[in-house]
Parts: structure tokens; sequence; C-alpha cells
């Protein structure tokens, strides 16, 4: 679908002073800007955001990285080392909602952008530090980084010799998340007090949360977690198996669906050996399961057990490239692309859309990606 124009969102009024770089700030202030909110995006006069350099993949001259994280937003040049910029982006942070930064900690109190600089001329300021390590640690953070001193690439990969990163910045990505939940939880607090505040996400700290049962694991009954390819720790089957074509997944969460399971593979007998009729049965089982499972699976394509499969509730799928999960996202009727309006290149800018469905204030893609400045 072909979005522009204006329409009235949740954060309508919301105005956000961006600093952020890279993916973290950017992606929040996005998902804010999509949901209505005036994202004004400060950048270095002549270069911009790292990430407009950072290709391939191109369109035309311009990194599909910097467009997929910056739409509804407006570019500011400022050179933040010369008094006018520096006059520019305090009169810009006077008259905003919201302060998002992630530069390292002490660089916006050096500027005199700092929180209790900030609060001095705009009482009610919310402000929003994104920081590697925590504001008392002068550590840069990138993703990969993030990824090895945080643990996940020890649990990623095919064993625990061969740490993997994950294929996507994903810990940039939950920070951006859990900053952007931390601004609304402070402006709905100011909503009722009127008591701005600071907000403080770090990229290992979200790492941590985000490691859910497998950091949960460790804190609560000291077990550490080693990589195990495609395993599950604690259910069975829940892994990646090969077929008459291509690989199948199976992530069989309880007993029913296991019953199920077997009975489109023709081994009915399976659930009643002790060996598999639980969960906790399975795990311990698994390689002999797996053995047993793989031989069924390799008879038909994973097209054709996907459809068997799922016509009893078992939870199963293909492996998909992108490609391939787009067009899945659009024969399920998600809408998962959308294109936005763009006269000054030409052609209209494509986006994964928002994923985020509000029934009264859906979020708008009201204008493309900033040119710089």
């Amino acid at each position: 679908m072909t979005e522009t124009g204006s329409a009235t969102g949740a954060l309508d009024g919301l105005v956000i002073a961006d600093f952020g770089r890279v993916l973290a700030g950017p992606y929040a202030t996005m998902l804010l800007a999509d949901l209505g909110a005036e994202v004004v995006k400060i950048e270095r006069p002549g270069f911009g955001d790292d990430t407009r350099h950072w290709g391939p993949p191109w369109v035309g001259n311009e990194s599909t990285y910097f467009l997929g994280v910056n739409r509804n937003k407006k570019s500011v040049s400022l050179d933040l080392a010369t008094p006018e910029g520096l006059s520019e982006a305090r009169r810009l942070v006077e008259r905003a909602d919201v302060v998002v930064e992630n530069f390292l900690p002490g660089t916006m109190e050096r500027l005199g952008l700092g929180y209790g600089q900030v609060r001095q001329i705009n009482p009610d300021i919310v402000y929003c530090s994104i920081t590697g390590f925590g504001g008392h640690n002068n550590l840069p953070g990138y993703d990969l980084l993030i990824q090895a001193v945080g643990g996940l690439m020890s649990i990623t990969g095919p064993d625990a010799a061969t740490p993997t990163k994950v294929g996507v910045a994903v810990v940039d990505v939950i920070t951006g998340m859990h900053a952007a939940l931390g601004i609304l939880a402070a402006l709905r607090h100011r909503d009722r007090t009127g008591e701005g505040q600071r907000v403080e996400v770090n990229l290992l700290s979200s790492l941590l949360s985000a490691l859910a049962n497998q950091s949960s694991g460790y804190v609560s009954a000291g077990v550490v977690p080693r990589a195990m390819g495609n395993r599950h720790p604690s259910i069975a089957p829940y892994e990646l198996f090969a077929t008459a074509d291509r690989p199948l997944v199976l992530a069989v969460g309880n007993d029913r669906q296991f019953g199920s399971l077997c009975k489109v593979l023709g081994l009915v007998d399976l659930p009643a050996d002790a060996r598999y009729s639980t969960n906790a049965a399975r795990v311990a089982h698994r390689d002999t399961l797996v053995t047993v499972l793989g031989q069924a699976l390799s008879a038909r394509t994973a097209d054709a057990w996907f459809e068997a499969l799922t016509a009893e509730r078992v939870p199963c799928g293909p492996l998909n490239d992108i490609a391939d999960a787009v067009a899945l996202a659009e024969r399920l009727g998600l809408a998962p692309v959308v294109e936005i309006d763009d006269p000054s290149r030409g052609a209209p800018v494509r986006q994964i859309a928002n994923p985020i469905r509000l029934s009264s204030t859906p979020a708008t893609y009201r204008t493309p990606p900033p040119l710089l400045g």
C-alpha cells in the first residue's frame, strides 16, 4: 500500500529532539514518529548519521540501512562544535517534549545539553539516554560487541566451539524498543503529575533481559547455557529437520501437539512410548526422537508437511529467506510493506510497516526518510 500526507496519531503534538545515531536511538524515534510524534533528527553537516554511508545495499546512492529506520523525521544539520550550532540545538530542546541521545556518557554534558542542563530550560523534559554499558561507564557499545560480551554469541551457533552472532543487530533493536517503552512510561507519568524525568537504557542490560529463559536459568538455577544449534534446551522436538527438498522447523510445545505430529507422520505408537510421552522425557531422549522423526519427514517435501501438519494445528514451517518471509506475510494479509510517496526522489520509498496495530490511531507513514539537512 502507498501512504503519504498527514493523519491523526496517538502521539500527535509530541516533539522529539533526536540526537540518536546508527540504530538503537533512530529505531526508537521512528517507532514514536510512526505513531504521530514530530521527530527532528540532528545530524552532522556534510556527513550525517553514520548509517547514511553503510552499504551495500544501496538505492541509488542512499543506504538502505539508513532508509529503514528514519522515516517520518525531519533532518537538521547542526555543528555542535560551534556556538551557532549549540545555540540552535538549545532552542530545539527548549521546545521539545523528549530528548533522545546515544553519545558516549558525558558528551552531552560537555556540550551543555546534559539532562541537568536541559532541565534548567525545560523543567518537564523527558530525556532518554542510550548507552552501551550504562551512564557511568565510558565504553563504546556496538551490537556485535554486546552480542559477544553479553553472552548471546555463546548460545548461538552450531555448538559451543563455534560462537556465532545473530544475523541482524538484534541488541540495538531490542534496546530501541526498551527506549521507546521507557519514553512512553515517562510521558504517562508527566501527563499525571507534570513532572519530567530521565530515562536510561543500555545495550548490555537490554540483552540480559531479552535472554529471557536463558538468563533466568542461570540466575535462578546456576545453569550456564551453551549453544545447541537449532535445538531448544527445554523443549523437544523443537528444531530444524530435513525433508525431501528443503528444511522444515517443528516447534512442538506440548503433548497434544506431539500426538498430532505423530498421527500425521504415521508414528501412532510413539506418544505411548515412555521415552516420549512427556516433554521432559522427549528432551532427555532427544537424539533417538530426532532420528525417528527425521526418517519419517524425509519422505515428503517441506510444503507438503507444512500443509498436512498445520491442518492438525502442529506448529511448523519451511525455512524461508527474507523474500519468502515477506511473501508469507503478504499471503496472510499482514500488509508488511508500505510505499511512501517521495517526489524529491522520483519514486516511492518501500519500507517494512510498523508492526503495532492500533484500532483508533494507527501508525502513519507521512514522510520518507529525510535527505541530509
